[in-house]
């Protein structure tokens, strides 16, 4: 069953437009688990899971999930052509490797220099660091998918961070449901935004500093 929170969607089905074909991909925890609903059948990206598994196929439908068949986030998946089932350690040899081509990662904060917190909150209980910690310099691009503000409205984007770094790495894209931002040479760049939002909103809803492009764009605009 397919998520309904538009925004989510929104975040969602911008980051399946920026996979190339023939990319081997990695999804994350959160919004990132989204994302394969939204792929065009010719798109032809290689979903890969860090629990052993490539060739991920979308969402099932509710009377075909099959709780054997997951993927490392617990949701339930399908298998698309070709697909292949491997051991955990395997799935890490290829992420170490560098044979990942793109990371799509949730996140807690992003640093105005592109550094990431995806797996701690100091006072609460840390479940794991999951692959993370693997991906974050393994992967050979990564794409935060983020809503642009906590529950409570305060900015995720922040000038550094005040939660546990996932690495030095710093990440290539961040999508939220109000803009796209590029970091290049550790600078943030506004590339994209949201028709329902203005310039002035993203920048009351940003903590970090960041150049706006000359060419700005609107994000696509998605049914």
């Amino acid at each position: 069953m397919k998520n309904s929170d538009p925004f989510r969607i929104r975040i969602a089905k911008r980051i399946a437009k920026e996979l190339k074909k023939g990319s081997v991909v990695n999804l994350g925890v959160g919004i990132p688990t989204l994302i394969p609903d939204y792929l065009e059948p010719d798109q032809e990206v290689f979903l890969q899971s860090e629990n052993g598994l490539l060739g991920m196929g979308p969402t099932p439908p509710p009377d075909e999930i099959d709780m054997d068949l997951i993927s490392a986030s617990k949701h339930p998946v399908t298998l698309g052509p070709g697909a292949s089932l491997f051991s955990s350690a395997d799935s890490f040899v290829m992420i170490r490797g560098g044979h990942v081509d793109v990371a799509v990662l949730g996140a807690l904060q992003v640093s105005e220099t592109g550094e990431i917190a995806n797996w701690a909150v100091p006072g609460e209980d840390i479940l794991g660091v999951g692959g993370a910690m693997d991906l974050v310099p393994g992967a050979k691009k990564i794409i935060v998918a983020i809503t642009h503000v906590t529950k409570e409205g305060k900015p995720k984007l922040v000038r550094e961070l005040t939660y546990p770094t996932s690495g030095i790495r710093q990440v290539e894209m961040i999508v939220t449901e109000k803009a796209v931002f590029t970091v290049e040479n550790g600078r943030m760049t506004l590339r994209e935004i949201a028709e329902d939002t203005s310039l002035e909103e993203v920048r009351e809803m940003t903590e970090a500093r960041y150049e706006v492009a000359e060419d700005l764009k609107r994000m696509p605009s998605y049914s």
